[in-house]
């Protein structure tokens, strides 16, 4: 029997295909109602005196929306786009629009399963049903081989028991048609949202666009057009160029593109093209991106803590805004670092290699609050998502995973062994030709 209406709250799954949520509400409802609202909370200022998600991000994000809009009233129905505090405008909409039921993807960190447990209190008052589905790993939460508490702290554990035990789902094809009401809501500009945007730095390795068209097109692009995946284990390290890497993230993300759906594309060019350590490895890295979110669940706000979930006694970390300063804008005296991080203040993106060193050098040669760092990196990547930068900065830091109080890069090291011609540090460190 189908419900009449059913409105699905669109978080951090900005996509139509392998989107369990949306694909089981057209299957049950005569009309459901989609709903994306930009958080509010992500203009305001943190403790750094910096907004907490920043241009390049909110920018990103923007165009994912547009994206999604334009992909939704392809088959028939619409959007609704509000700003406001999600959990609040959420519930409003549904009573508003008079649904049986809310659909919404189960988030991981503290602050996004408050929201859920915000809106599931309105909801009961309200009388409306809700039903929550999980869809941001490769390896869904009910298939572990073990459960969430006993998660282990250690990812090779984790690794070797889950790729023994467990089957990675195939993804849920994209609903053929949405029945909804028409919106008379516009997406923002940038400037409304009170940003702006500098001009494309031409240094920078990639132009991102957001949302699932082009995250589609740019798997298609790494792996079927370059045959790039097939050499990803050597060049991952890589520092300069659009094709080092995958840089699959951003479209992770937002949702614009499921885990479960590149593996299945690399299954298939394993098939079809070259199965070596190259495409098993980008595998590897998914499986660590599903262990930093199932720790962040199971840890909830011990992530966020300066000890993280770590049994260290508290060190003494500077909280010096110059100081941090200097590291945000690439003038620590360190062109390894500083390279780096005018890369990322330029683009809203930086290489892994280049995270952990930046990471490393904050943490361990400046000594400032590893949570300042985490605090930039939410800020300014537009690939920013809490588990895994909170995980990695934690885990930098000596207080997460597998924790080591000496985690230090020696950072002339790096740059001779990844930078050896210095086209990196010469490209961010000297100036933009005119």
């Amino acid at each position: 029997m189908r419900n009449k209406k059913i409105l699905v709250w669109f978080r951090n799954d900005l996509r139509l295909h392998d989107q369990p949520a949306l694909l089981e509400a057209t299957q049950r409802a005569e009309e459901i109602v989609p709903v994306f609202i930009i958080d509010q909370r992500l203009f305001e200022k943190t403790e750094i005196g910096l907004s907490k998600a920043g241009a390049h991000r909110i920018n990103f994000l923007l165009e994912s929306i547009t994206d999604l809009k334009k992909s939704i009233k392809a088959i028939g129905g619409d959007l609704y786009v509000g700003v406001g505090i999600p959990e609040e405008k959420v519930a409003e909409l549904a009573i508003t629009h008079g649904v049986q039921s809310v659909y919404y993807s189960q988030d991981v960190c503290s602050e996004e399963i408050s929201q859920e447990n915000k809106l599931q209190r309105v909801l009961s008052k309200a009388g409306i049903d809700w039903k929550i589905f999980w869809s941001s790993t490769l390896v869904d939460k009910n298939d572990l081989p073990f459960s969430i508490n006993q998660l282990p702290d250690v990812f090779t554990k984790f690794r070797n028991k889950v790729e023994r035990e467990c089957n990675y789902a195939i993804p849920l094809d994209a609903p053929e048609e949405i029945i909804s009401p028409e919106f008379d809501t516009d997406i923002p500009t940038l400037e409304q949202c009170g940003y702006e945007l500098p001009d494309f730095d031409q240094r920078s390795a990639i132009k991102f666009v957001g949302g699932e068209n082009a995250a589609i097109s740019r798997v298609k692009e790494y792996l079927w057009e370059g045959d790039h995946i097939a050499t990803y284990k050597e060049t991952r390290n890589g520092l300069v160029g659009k094709n080092y890497s995958s840089k699959f993230s951003p479209w992770l993300c937002t949702g614009s593109i499921s885990a479960k759906y590149i593996v299945d594309e690399i299954y298939a060019y394993e098939d079809e093209r070259v199965k070596n350590d190259s495409t098993y490895w980008m595998i590897f890295e998914l499986l660590w991106r599903d262990f930093f979110r199932f720790t962040a669940y199971k840890q909830g706000n011990k992530l966020f803590h300066v000890q993280g979930f770590s049994e260290h006694p508290d060190r003494k970390w500077r909280k010096d805004l110059r100081t941090l300063e200097k590291w945000i804008d690439g003038y620590t005296g360190d062109e390894f670092v500083d390279a780096n991080m005018r890369e990322l203040k330029a683009s809203g993106w930086m290489s892994n290699r280049g995270r952990q060193n930046v990471a490393s050098y904050l943490i361990h040669e400046m000594g400032v609050d590893w949570r300042w760092g985490a605090m930039y990196f939410e800020h300014a990547l537009i690939d920013y998502d809490p588990a895994s930068n909170w995980g990695n900065w934690a885990y930098l830091a000596g207080v997460g995973n597998d924790p080591r109080p000496d985690r230090k890069f020696n950072t002339q090291k790096q740059a001779n062994d990844y930078d050896k011609n210095r086209a990196f540090r010469n490209l961010w460190l000297n100036p933009i030709a005119s």
